[in-house]
């Protein structure tokens, strides 16, 4: 599963994201998901969402 469909991605679960700040280098934020804030269904370069930390970001891996 990759962070590119909004239903593989629930609250609670614990995925990577990369930060705007982070994007160029591609490193990343691993955290629990708080709120989904993607509204449509897919997005190409990964769901947006906010961690528990307060980070914001896209979905690059989901680790389960």
């Amino acid at each position: 599963m990759n962070g590119m469909n909004r239903n593989d991605i629930k609250t609670g679960l614990r995925v990577c994201i990369v930060l705007k700040e982070d994007q160029r280098s591609g490193k990343l934020t691993a955290g629990i998901v708080k709120d989904i804030l993607t509204k449509s269904p897919t997005h190409p370069h990964g769901i947006k969402v906010r961690l528990e930390s307060g980070a914001v970001g896209r979905v690059k891996e989901i680790a389960g």
